[in-house]
């Protein structure tokens, strides 16, 4: 058995004493996983003790387990401008309830996160909020992000964005995404793209294929996301022959055939990272047709295929994203990008929503799952599935999304089990399970289509600097 001692300090107070005994650790920076124990004192992670054979019976990967506190590279915090569906505050306090300790917010604010000042707006707000959860900023690509102009890259950078992205939205023009990527690169910061010809996806719905063509959506091609992909890659190689230190990311690709564009790149020597999210990862559109099976359970057909899979009414405008939830086959795809090495990063692409954007009919919902609280319990089912191991999926919630980010600073430490560094970690069961209610949720959207299902996997405890970020209730 392990054993957690219990926590008395307020949210964002330093950690006198803690310590985790007989647990699994797993620490990605050091390549390392089994049994042992941690001790934290005022702060700092003093101790991380592995155990050998003989001390170590009984102790697994399915009890407790203790790892570096998750970085998420794409969430939407939708402050300022949208407040009723999320603030900085509750977003920290969902960071920290799914076991994050450091997250990038996107820049489609009201005002556009393309100014200084908007920067320090959400500083201020993360400061006031009491979470020690790290609030990062992608910068704007474009003034406005409207595509016409670059933004002042240069002043974002001095004021600390992780990079730059017009997320919401590719970059349409190739010629703008050029000039960016130079610009950035000699700026040390990379250039994250979402990888969508809005000439293709125009009142596109669902994923183009049989699911959607059953239920009367509009289709939206893959072909919409690869071909940016491809003109993306393209800019890149002819960019990186003049500026050697330019990188782009690719958010949220989601299927088979932009993956595979990624890998090619990669082999090559490009300088191109990519994420893919949990919900990609595990849910297909057969969702849309109110199938509730894992991606892996799926057979392509919720209709005909003998299984009774369909237990819901269609139609969900929770399952409403961008890019649309995919086949069976590109799902397959993204979990075997991530176990190749392909996809860098899990990223949950959280995008909070209020009701009155979702509780309309399908074709006028707001694109968006909120995914930061859900994320450890979705991905664990692709573990227990024996389909990515354990170990891979920390390293994609760790170690990738930090070297995606680049070199570690104050604002980003490199996350790992160190001994003698403040305490970044989070603590979780994996035998246990939780049921996603609304009142179970900090963020203020309740846009997820796994309300009422019971997940594996309840976070226990949050340290992020050496601070309490999240102690499960008794």
């Amino acid at each position: 058995m392990s054993a957690l001692a219990p926590m008395r300090a307020e949210i964002g107070a330093v950690v006198a004493d803690l310590e985790i005994s007989r647990a699994w650790l797993v620490d990605p920076a050091s390549g390392r996983e089994g049994p042992g124990e941690i001790v934290v004192e005022d702060g700092i992670l003093e101790a991380v003790t592995w155990l050998d054979a003989g001390e170590a019976e009984g102790v697994d990967e399915r009890g407790v387990v203790v790892a570096p506190g998750f970085v998420d590279l794409h969430v939407h915090l939708r402050e300022p401008g949208n407040e009723d569906a999320e603030t900085v505050a509750s977003g920290l306090a969902a960071a920290a309830h799914g076991g994050f300790t450091t997250v990038c917010a996107m820049p489609n604010t009201t005002p556009a996160l393309d100014d200084p000042a908007v920067l320090e707006r959400l500083r201020g707000a993360a400061a006031t909020s009491g979470s020690p959860v790290r609030a990062l900023a992608w910068g704007a690509i474009s003034a406005g992000r409207a595509g016409e102009a670059l933004a002042a890259l240069g002043e974002l950078a001095d004021a600390g964005v992780a990079g730059f992205s017009d997320d919401g939205a590719a970059v349409a023009s190739g010629a703008l995404l050029r000039n960016a990527l130079a610009y950035a690169g000699a700026l040390g910061l990379p250039i994250v793209d979402h990888a969508e010809d809005p000439t293709l996806t125009a009142g596109a719905e669902a994923n183009d294929g049989y699911v959607a063509t059953v239920l009367g959506l509009r289709g939206w091609p893959s072909a919409a996301e690869e071909s940016v992909v491809a003109r993306d890659l393209a800019l890149l190689a002819d960019v990186v022959r003049d500026v050697p230190a330019a990188r782009l990311h690719l958010t949220h690709l989601s299927t088979a055939g932009s993956l595979d564009l990624v890998r090619r790149a990669k082999a090559a020597g490009m300088p191109v990272t990519c994420d893919v999210t949990p919900h990609h990862l595990a849910l297909s559109e057969e969702w849309l047709a109110g199938a509730r099976r894992w991606a892996w359970e799926g057979s392509g057909d919720p209709w005909a295929d003998g299984s009774r899979a369909i237990v819901e009414s269609p139609y969900a405008t929770a399952l409403r994203v961008n890019p649309p939830l995919r086949a069976i086959a590109d799902s397959a795809a993204c979990r075997e990008a991530l176990l190749d090495g392909t996809a860098d990063a899990i990223a949950t692409d959280h995008a909070p929503h209020a009701s009155v954007d979702k509780d309309v009919e399908f074709g006028l919902a707001a694109n968006g799952i909120s995914g930061l609280e859900t994320a450890l319990g979705v991905v664990l089912a692709m573990v227990d599935a024996g389909l990515v191991p354990l170990g891979r999926v920390i390293e994609a919630l760790t170690t990738g999304p930090a070297r995606v980010l680049g070199t570690p600073r104050s604002d980003r430490p490199a996350p790992g089990l160190v001994e003698g560094a403040p305490a970044d970690l989070v603590v979780f069961d994996r035998s246990a399970t939780w049921r996603v209610d609304p009142d179970a949720l900090a963020s203020r959207g309740r846009n997820t289509p796994l309300l009422g299902r019971e997940l594996t996997g309840v976070v226990l405890l949050t340290l992020a600097g050496g601070r309490l970020a999240y102690d499960a209730p008794d």
